[in-house]
C-alpha cells in the first residue's frame, strides 16, 4: 500500500512510463547524431569525397561535434531511463537492475565524451596519422595516436553495459505493461548491443566478415528507441483510460 498522501502504484506506473518515453525520444535523438550522421559522412568521404566531405580538419572538428552532441544526448537518455526504471521499481524490484546498470553506462558517455573531446583537440595529428584514409583511424586509435583510445575502450564498454539496462528494463515493461512495442524495442536493442560488440571483439579475435554489421547499426539505433517511444504513448494512454 502507498504511504499517505505519496503516490499510488498506477501514479508511479504513468510516472514510470512517461520517462521511459522522453528517454527513448532523447535516445532517437542521440542516435542520429552520435551514430547515423557521423556514418553517412565517412560513408560519403569514402565514397564521393569533395567539398565538405573531405577528410581534413574541418571536416574531424565537425564531425567530432555531432558526436560529443549524440554522446551528451544518449547520457541524458540513460539518465532518464533510469529515473523511469527507479519509478517502476517501486511498484516491481525486479527494475533495480535495470536501474543499476543504467548508471554505470551513464559513467562510460561521460568518458567518451572526454575522448571525444580530445579528439576534437587534437584533429591536427590525428590527420597526420590517418594521412588522408578514414579507415585508418582505427588503427591510429589501437597505436595510441595522438590521444587517449583507453578513455574511449573504457567508455564505449561501460555505455554498452548500460545499453543492456535500457534492454532489460524494456522487456520488464513490455512484459508488465503486456506492451508488445516496448519488449520490441527491447529486443532490438538487445540486436544493436550484439552489432556493436563483435566489431569490438574483432579488435582482438578474428571474426569473419564483422565489419559489414557496421552497416545496421544505425538503423537499429533509431528504430530501437523510436518503438520504445511509440510503446511508451500507447502504454500511457491506456494507464490513463479509466477502466
Amino acid at each position: 500500500m502507498a504511504a499517505q498522501g505519496g503516490p499510488t502504484p498506477q501514479e508511479q506506473e504513468e510516472k514510470g512510463v512517461l520517462r521511459l518515453g522522453l528517454g527513448a525520444g532523447l535516445g532517437f535523438a542521440g542516435a542520429i547524431c552520435a551514430i547515423v550522421l557521423p556514418l553517412l559522412f565517412l560513408f560519403l568521404v569514402a565514397q564521393f569525397p569533395g567539398g565538405f566531405f573531405t577528410w581534413n580538419s574541418t571536416f574531424v572538428e565537425v564531425t567530432s561535434v555531432l558526436v560529443i552532441a549524440g554522446a551528451i544526448l544518449l547520457l541524458v537518455s540513460l539518465f532518464v531511463y533510469r529515473r523511469s526504471f527507479a519509478a517502476l521499481r517501486k511498484v516491481d524490484r525486479k527494475f533495480v537492475v535495470a536501474s543499476v546498470l543504467c548508471i554505470i553506462g551513464s559513467l562510460g558517455f561521460l568518458l567518451l565524451l572526454v575522448s571525444v573531446a580530445v579528439v576534437a583537440n587534437n584533429t591536427g595529428s590525428l590527420l597526420t596519422c590517418v594521412h588522408g584514409a578514414p579507415s585508418h583511424a582505427l588503427k591510429c586509435l589501437e597505436s595510441g595516436q595522438p590521444f587517449g583510445a583507453y578513455t574511449g575502450l573504457v567508455g564505449f564498454l561501460l555505455g554498452w553495459v548500460g545499453g543492456i539496462g535500457i534492454m532489460l528494463g524494456l522487456l520488464m515493461a513490455g512484459g508488465r505493461f503486456e506492451a508488445g512495442t516496448l519488449s520490441a524495442a527491447g529486443a532490438l536493442y538487445g540486436i544493436l548491443l550484439l552489432v556493436l560488440i563483435l566489431p569490438f571483439l574483432a579488435l582482438f579475435v578474428t571474426i569473419p566478415d564483422a565489419s559489414y554489421l557496421v552497416l545496421i547499426a544505425p538503423l537499429l539505433a533509431v528504430v530501437g528507441p523510436g518503438l520504445a517511444l511509440a510503446g511508451s504513448v500507447r502504454t500511457t494512454r491506456r494507464l490513463e483510460t479509466p477502466a
